[in-house]
């Protein structure tokens, strides 16, 4: 008896061992909430390159939809295993929770952070034609255009609610301008209508900009970021203007609550080693994207603030997505 004991004791040892083992064997989702193809999209598909030797097979799945939120949704309502992870973006966890007036989850408690990762600034660019004809070579000289010619002044953005929107409203409020804000359906029909001169100015990531203002198509007065950005050298930030002034795109790694501590921080170990890789920064450069990588709880607390942030800037702008 005691030695069949014995041989149930072994294999129960040698199941338990096997269990974790052909566990960490299964394919780990990260949900995109967005189409394939854009900045989000391309990074995430990097990373889950690069940490294919630690975390193995790492498949990308595309949820678009809602503004972001339908994917954001599917991970939030994901087992907290580790198993299903997802990308939480400017939109999804900072404005849509005071944009829409009915959400399907909550921004602040059905997520876990595991790392920020990237960081884009956005550019306030005016059209080259309209810079040139009023002379506007800074941010100086378009507040003093715009309180010289009282309700000519006008601005696009990629819709009501947009990352353009909500910046450019927060440059009136800081400014005590008067703008019109020019709406289109996304944030490709916004920059055309910049560049034929249907506008006067936008604020826009750099990476869709970048290419217009290498032309000349496109003058840049200054970046949103809190400092200025060494991707585009010789551009100050507006906050030397608006001290404080900060309204950046960024996106980072998130899990559904309640998933172990020490999963999030293996996920958050092998994503953030990946993060700093050079290789990393020159590919996200490309994309005018600035890796940034953080502990899962100062994630959380960035998001936290964004939040925060953005509940006044939504108030003040009146948009709202029923």
């Amino acid at each position: 008896m005691n030695r069949r004991n014995s041989l149930l004791s072994l294999l129960a040892a040698c199941a338990a061992l096997a269990a974790p083992l052909a566990h960490a064997q299964e394919p780990i989702r990260l949900i995109v909430p967005y189409a394939p193809g854009g900045p989000l999209d391309i990074t995430s598909r990097a990373l889950a390159e690069r940490v294919r030797d630690t975390l193995g097979v790492v498949i990308i799945e595309n949820k678009a939809g809602a503004g972001g939120n339908i994917g954001a949704d599917a991970v939030a309502k994901a087992a907290p295993d580790g198993l299903t992870i997802g990308l939480a973006a400017t939109a999804t966890h900072a404005v849509n929770p005071w944009l829409y007036s009915r959400m399907p989850f909550d921004a602040a408690k059905d997520f876990a952070g595991i790392t920020q990762m990237v960081r884009v600034p956005n550019v306030l660019v005016v059209n080259a034609d309209f810079a040139e004809r009023n002379k506007i070579n800074s941010v100086a000289d378009l507040l003093a255009y715009a309180k010289n010619n009282p309700g000519k002044l006008n601005y696009g953005s990629g819709g009501n609610g947009s990352a353009g929107h909500l910046a450019g409203e927060m440059l009136k409020q800081k400014a005590g301008i008067f703008a019109l804000h020019v709406p289109y359906r996304g944030a490709n029909p916004a920059q055309l209508a910049l560049l034929s001169g249907e506008v006067d100015f936008n604020i826009d990531n750099l990476a869709a900009a970048s290419p217009n203002i290498r032309s000349g198509k496109l003058k840049a007065l200054a970046v949103t970021s809190l400092a200025p950005s060494p991707l585009l050298p010789g551009v100050p930030a507006l906050s030397k203007t608006f001290p404080g002034f900060s309204i950046d795109t960024w996106w980072g790694l998130v899990a559904p609550a309640g998933t172990p501590q020490a999963v999030l921080d293996k996920l958050n170990k092998a994503f953030t080693d990946a993060l700093k890789a050079p290789e990393t920064k020159t590919r996200f450069e490309m994309l005018m994207a600035e890796p940034v990588a953080s502990t899962p709880a100062a994630f959380d607390q960035f998001m936290a603030a964004e939040r925060k942030k953005y509940q006044q800037v939504v108030k003040a702008s009146g948009a709202k997505v029923d």
